[in-house]
């Protein structure tokens, strides 16, 4: 039995520092998806939104922390509780993103590892039993360093910390993402013909005799003698095979120029997800950047989900001399974390990506 328990001890703190690690080198993707659930449509917790960053900090640096702790042996009891509590939580937000199929990605392993909404919460059980196992034989859990295991918790603490402060000030340092630095954007999007196919089933309602009835396709309620159409509602059975990246678009006044400029050899995007939000500091240094970008033989564009009116206001007062790409806000904020950002393509492949503090280092 004490095999098993240093085993489950090890299993389950590997696990939290996992977790807590892929989300570490990327928190502004737990900060989008904190975002998802404190939207009026899911939990409806918008007076949270503005907390996001700290609420994820606090509870990636929970997970690390704990893991650490646990595996170390420091503050067995305390750590094995908060573990506990912290996994309840978790359990609340998956079985609420699975029943409600409101948040499909909860992002429990950020990008590293994709699973479904109800496989998330299956996994989430199965953790929590393990920690009520522990809980039981924490008396089993000896410290590894003994007297040093309190300053080795806090040298990770310290090197978390750091980690922490320069990505949000930068970029990702390490990329999960369908995004990359070295994918293919046109690859990314194609879907083999031996993919699997969506499944969806449809219900029918048709008016019959004055009264609403719901009939299958099967039933075929459009032969009903007398039968009237009201309403069809359309259930997603099995989403099929779904392409790393399938929100990709171009579009320039309507028009759709993906096609078109994912050819192009020399592509600078100036990626801008809000540009109300975008940080005036890094905008200056954009438009420098764009000037000599232009000179070297680069098409050079802006890449944004806000309105073509807020571009050019920012346009006159930045000088900027490109004009501004549409796309989807979700997509611009997977392609890069930066606002602005920087991604350079060559025939749809991304060869370079930087946050607008890291502009210097551009060599075109």
């Amino acid at each position: 039995m004490y095999f098993i328990t240093q085993v489950i001890r090890v299993l389950v703190a590997i696990t939290f520092i996992f977790s807590g690690f892929v989300k570490l080198v990327d928190p502004l993707g737990s900060v989008y998806k904190l975002e998802e659930y404190f939207g009026a449509d899911v939990l409806n917790l918008e007076f949270l939104t503005p907390y996001a960053l700290k609420i994820s900090l606090v509870l990636i640096f929970a997970e690390l922390m704990f893991g650490i702790m646990l595996l170390m042996g420091y503050k067995v009891k305390e750590t094995i509780w908060s573990l506990f509590f912290l996994t309840l939580l978790f359990l609340f937000l998956t079985w609420y993103s699975a029943y409600y199929n409101k948040v499909t990605d909860c992002g429990c392993f950020g990008d590293a590892v994709k699973f479904s909404a109800w496989g998330t919460f299956y996994k989430n059980i199965g953790l929590i039993i393990l920690i009520i196992f522990l809980l039981f034989k924490s008396f089993d859990v000896p410290p590894v360093l003994d007297d040093y295991a309190g300053y080795f918790t806090l040298t990770a603490f310290v090197l978390f910390s750091f980690t922490a402060y320069y990505v949000l000030r930068h970029i990702p340092i390490i990329d999960f993402r369908a995004y990359a630095e070295g994918n293919n954007i046109k690859e990314g999007m194609l879907i083999p013909e031996t993919a699997e196919q969506a499944i969806f089933e449809d219900t029918w309602i048709y008016n019959v005799n004055g009264e609403n009835k719901s009939y299958s396709t099967e039933d075929k309620p459009w032969n009903i003698d007398g039968a009237t159409y009201v309403d069809r509602k359309t259930k997603v059975i099995s989403e099929g095979y779904v392409p790393p990246i399938h929100d990709f678009t171009m579009e320039k006044d309507g028009e759709d120029l993906t096609e078109q400029l994912l050819e192009e050899e020399k592509l600078m995007l100036i990626v801008m997800y809000d540009l109300s939000k975008s940080k005036k500091r890094g905008l200056r240094r954009i438009t420098n950047l764009s000037e000599k970008a232009l000179i070297n033989g680069y098409k050079v564009y802006g890449f944004s989900a806000s309105g073509k009116e807020d571009f050019q206001e920012l346009k006159e007062e930045y000088g900027f001399n490109f004009e501004m790409l549409f796309c989807d806000e979700t997509t611009l904020k997977t392609i890069i974390r930066s606002n602005p950002g920087v991604v350079i393509l060559n025939r749809g492949t991304i060869t370079g990506k930087w946050a607008w503090r890291d502009v210097k280092k551009i060599k075109l």
